[in-house]
């Protein structure tokens, strides 16, 4: 599976973007696909996972500001991130979890850059 993710930027605190991650290649064995973010200095991090059935993940500190979304037809995640806030300063990664044979494997992005200025 590869993925190409987009969107990320510099926006205010209090602002949003949108990040995008398309997904190509054995899309039929993705079982999940998500965000990760990782701030300098400091570990990846879950931000937010949808399920092939539609069991959504956020990360407390996401909850309630950003909605993690898909459009099968385009093969498509998206991450609307609204009233953001400087510590959502990162790069995101979007992530995919395919299972071949039974085992779980691993896809990444190339990672976006989010500034957010105070």
């Amino acid at each position: 599976v590869q993925l190409q993710a987009y969107g990320g930027g510099l926006v205010q605190a209090g602002g949003s973007l949108r990040l995008s991650c398309a997904a190509s290649g054995s899309i039929s064995s993705i079982n999940a696909m998500g965000w990760y973010r990782q701030a300098p200095g400091k570990q990846r991090e879950l931000v937010a996972v949808i399920t092939r059935g539609g069991r959504i993940n956020y990360a407390d500190s996401v909850k309630g500001r950003f909605t993690i979304s898909r459009d099968n037809a385009k093969n498509t995640v998206y991450l609307q991130m609204n009233d953001l806030k400087p510590e959502d300063t990162a790069v995101y990664y979007c992530n995919a979890v395919t299972v071949v044979l039974g085992n779980n494997f691993a896809s990444w992005g190339q990672g976006t850059l989010v500034t957010v200025s105070s």
